[in-house]
């Protein structure tokens, strides 16, 4: 019985040599050890990959039944039930081959992603764009993100555009490796000119402003009721005071100072005398150039037309009086009856 068991361990130790010098010349491979009455043979026993990368793993063992396969980290490494090794993430695990009656190991180191920005610093104003490319070890795709994207996004492709004045991180990721460019929005400068104006109601005036930004700027007024301010900076003037007109871009904000002032008026008689019935037309100047409003103190004895046409009607006195925009100025009318 001793002799038969004998015999046996000689037949597998020839069977071992045999494989291994069979499987070191076409498969190229090491020798593991046998364990008891069986072997197992691994294509590698160590294997450094990049993170995404695949190897399979040849085995010959001397059983007939395929090996079972396990990683130590699979979170590092994976591998499925033929041997197919997938490197996850940077780190190292091993992988064990195992049969009814031996197994074997390999190492598999996986490396860092190597990551490389173009900029490590970006300095926009609103509305500017610029584009950021990344590099790899692994050559994987980049995944981009911003900090904060209301200061500035970024598209899949590593386009940065500034949103408003401010400073968020860019990030580019490949294979759990991070790489940071800071961007800065600055405020940009904002010239308005004129900053004081004068006008009379009604007159128009467009403001200009000039900016470093590609922000459409933005305009108001404190006092509707004194000026109005369109989307362009033209500034209308409604009745007299102070106003002030506001135009903001990207946070920065200027202001023009706007003065309706009140006009002068004159009349070219102070007094002129009618009969009744009879016509005169009066002319008021004003000073702005608009037209004046009429109107008299006595409708029993004249009557006044928007264009300044007096009519007398029965013997006595009145006042005419011509307005715009807070002046008011007064002539005297006489009518008398004919002797």
């Amino acid at each position: 019985m001793k002799s038969g068991k004998k015999v046996i361990r000689v037949a597998l130790a020839i069977l071992c040599m045999v494989s291994m010098l069979f499987i070191s010349e076409y498969q190229k491979v090491e020798v593991y050890a046998a364990s008891g009455y069986g072997f197992i043979f691994l294509s590698a026993y160590e294997k450094t990959l990049k993170t995404g990368d695949t190897y399979c793993l040849s085995v010959v063992s001397s059983g007939s039944k395929k090996p079972t396969f396990t990683s130590s980290d699979s979170k590092v490494v994976s591998v499925n039930t033929y041997g197919k090794i997938t490197a996850k993430k940077a780190g190292s695990a091993t992988i064990t081959a195992k049969t009814k009656n031996a197994e074997a190991s390999c190492k598999v180191t996986v490396t860092k992603t190597k990551v490389t920005l173009n900029k490590t610093s970006l300095t926009l104003e609103n509305g500017e764009s610029a584009v950021l490319t990344a590099a790899s070890s692994t050559g994987h795709k980049v995944t981009w993100k911003s900090a904060k994207t209301s200061i500035a996004s970024v598209s899949e492709n590593g386009k940065v555009t500034a949103k408003k004045p401010g400073t968020t991180t860019v990030t580019a990721k490949v294979d759990g490796t991070s790489v940071n460019c800071k961007v800065t929005v600055k405020s940009p400068t904002v010239r308005l000119m004129p900053s004081k104006i004068s006008l009379y109601r009604r007159e128009k005036y467009k403001l200009k402003v000039s900016s470093t930004s590609k922000t459409t700027p933005v305009w108001k007024t404190n006092k509707k009721s004194v000026a109005t301010v369109d989307e362009t900076g033209k500034v209308t003037a409604v009745k007299h005071g102070t106003a002030v007109i506001t135009v903001t871009v990207d946070g920065v904000s200027k202001n023009c100072e706007v003065t309706v002032r009140s006009p002068k008026i004159t009349f070219e008689q102070t007094t002129i005398t009618l009969h009744p019935g009879e016509r005169a037309r009066v002319n008021a100047t004003v000073s702005s150039g608009n037209q004046p409003a009429y109107s008299c103190s006595n409708s029993n004895v004249v009557s006044v037309d928007a264009n300044g046409v007096i009519t007398a009607k029965a013997a006595g006195r009145s006042y005419v009086y011509a307005s715009e925009d807070g002046t008011k100025e007064r002539m005297t009318v006489y009518v008398k009856e004919k002797e």
